[in-house]
């Protein structure tokens, strides 16, 4: 049985993470961290949840639940991420990672502290998400150069990045599949007199508003003919449970970076 510790328990995600390890056959709950100072410190992590009593309760400290826990899940913010995977390779916990907006220096803090212990990290754990990139190399490679590329998402009012991690994902992989270097090539707003649209530019749409949970669209345009490859989420439960799933697929893995594609077996399909 896999002994998860949630980062930002009291959270949207932490709330969600705690019922999906609750449904694992394979996973329980063995502690979740919130802020400094609280008002939920002590409190029950399944009445958090809204769950029922659970008998595990909310820590405001990594160090105190040190041995209470094989593999932590942290979808918090950066900064908070940075700590947590110090930590983890300092102890040699296990990590499963979904925070969006990390920048260069922070991802490769990641990479590096693969060398120290088993890590998933991927900007969305949803197995539909994967399953799409997937679908995406397959149509960037077989339509090739003629069609013009664009990326559509929407979230939540309340996002702090943009584009979204996905859409920078879904980008990527689109751009790798077409051997182009996607920092070049991306364009992530337009207005005014710009000129005809370059043919290697891949565009990117941000959308914020409401409670909209995270729906990607990629579109391929050309004359006479679109196609569009379209993930939408309406509940946070699904990258909830991919996570949990991440986590216990690490169960006999001791170093090593990883992703959803790898924890999905998609990496050979």
């Amino acid at each position: 049985m896999t002994r998860i510790a949630i980062m930002g328990a009291a959270g949207r995600m932490g709330r969600n993470l705690i019922e999906a390890i609750q449904q694992h056959d394979s996973a329980t709950l063995g502690a979740g961290i919130v802020s400094m100072g609280s008002s939920l410190v002590g409190a029950d992590l399944g009445e958090v949840a809204g769950i029922g009593k659970l008998g595990i309760y909310a820590s405001d400290s990594l160090d105190k639940v040190v041995s209470d826990f094989d593999v932590l899940i942290d979808f918090t913010k950066p900064d908070v991420t940075e700590q947590t995977v110090a930590f983890c390779a300092a102890h040699g916990k296990k990590l499963v990672v979904g925070t969006t907006g990390l920048n260069d220096a922070q991802k490769q803090q990641i990479t590096d502290a693969g060398a120290r212990t088993a890590i998933v990290f991927a900007p969305n754990m949803s197995v539909g998400i994967n399953v799409c990139l997937k679908l995406l190399q397959l149509a960037a490679q077989t339509l090739g150069e003629g069609y013009d590329i664009e990326i559509i998402e929407a979230h939540h009012r309340h996002k702090i990045d943009s584009p979204s991690g996905t859409a920078l994902l879904l980008g990527e992989v689109v751009a790798d599949a077409l051997q182009r270097d996607l920092k070049s090539c991306a364009v992530y707003g337009r207005e005014g007199q710009i000129g005809a649209r370059p043919a290697e530019q891949i565009g990117f749409a941000t959308v914020r508003g409401g409670d909209v949970v995270g729906d990607h669209t990629v579109l391929f345009a050309t004359e006479g003919e679109r196609i569009e490859i379209t993930h939408k989420a309406s509940s946070r439960m699904t990258f909830a449970k991919g996570a949990v799933r991440a986590a216990v697929w690490l169960d006999d893995k001791t170093t090593g970076n990883f992703d959803m594609q790898d924890v999905l077996g998609l990496r050979q399909a």
